[in-house]
């Protein structure tokens, strides 16, 4: 998206807050951001476009973010979970984004509910595989059950603590007290074998390569943390470290990752002569090769 128009998508949002989606007409956008009718349509169809466009570029940004938690890090680790869930809601805070939800939701227009509900769809999706992360392959059966029913408690405490509680409202407080009700669900559930839809619903929900996309990135950065792990403390170690954490930052923190810059980096780090080096090493390199592909095609 270029500068102009992201002045446009930021301006429209300030609006859409202040004055109401519904309330803003397309005259009013095109006095406050400064542009002509034409470059309005020539960036946009409607303003549903354009609204949408406001959402894609927030939750844009707060995948890469959610993405750059997980760096160098156990993916099942529980906090780092909390954490994305913090980020998630002060980012829905920081941008206002609950009173536009709730004002076309309860409006007639069908193709903003419908793209705010696969949001909520996607949403779903990603807790259901983190939370396979964070609890494993066995407890899989019983984990999109918990991931829906997670965002329902976690959705519900939020509301009434602002209802009646807010002057002391604490976010962080509310998503550990709420994933702590999800670790004894999931406990409880795979305990009784109690299951309500099939796991496989999710994949179905948005039929393209998106899960491949991120099981391939699942894979890289575990490889990634187990190299790492294997690495000591002295000066060409260190080396080996930043180089891996290059490689992380290049394909998770830039828009486009320079494939020639990273094949470098992993000839530098063939320098390293330890077995299991080598063999992790070797599997970042198919890994890469297939990321590479994938993104190409």
């Amino acid at each position: 998206m270029n500068d102009r128009k992201q002045h446009v998508v930021k301006m429209a949002h300030e609006l859409f807050i202040n004055k109401g989606f519904q309330a803003t007409s397309i005259q009013d956008i095109l006095d406050y951001s400064g542009i002509s009718k034409g470059t309005f349509y020539n960036y946009f169809s409607s303003k549903n476009e354009l609204l949408m466009a406001i959402f894609k570029t927030i939750y844009k940004d707060l995948e890469k973010m959610r993405d750059e938690l997980l760096i160098g890090q156990d993916r099942s680790d529980i906090e780092i979970f909390i954490k994305q869930i913090e980020m998630q809601l002060i980012t829905n805070r920081k941008n206002r984004l609950i009173p536009l939800f709730e004002e076309v939701m309860v409006s007639k227009d069908t193709e903003i509910k419908k793209f705010l509900e696969q949001g909520k769809l996607r949403n779903i999706q990603w807790i259901y595989h983190r939370l396979i992360d964070i609890f494993g392959e066995s407890k899989k059966p019983y984990l999109l059950d918990c991931a829906i029913m997670f965002m329902g408690i976690l959705r519900e405490n939020i509301k009434f603590n602002r209802i009646y509680n807010e002057s002391s409202a604490n976010i962080s407080r509310i998503v550990r007290y709420s994933v702590n009700r999800l670790v004894n669900m999931v406990e409880d559930l795979s305990e009784n074998k109690e299951q309500l839809l099939q796991p496989e619903l999710v994949e179905s929900w948005f039929p393209n390569c998106k899960k491949q996309h991120y099981d391939l990135n699942k894979k890289i950065q575990h490889i990634i943390f187990l190299l790492k792990n294997n690495i000591g403390s002295d000066k060409n170690h260190i080396k080996a470290k930043e180089l891996l954490e290059f490689i992380e930052e290049e394909l998770f923190g830039t828009k486009s990752p320079r494939q020639f810059l990273i094949e470098s980096a992993i000839l530098s780090l063939k320098t390293e002569h330890e077995d299991e080096w080598r063999k992790n090493l070797t599997r970042l390199e198919q890994l890469l090769e297939e990321y590479f592909k994938l993104i190409k095609d």
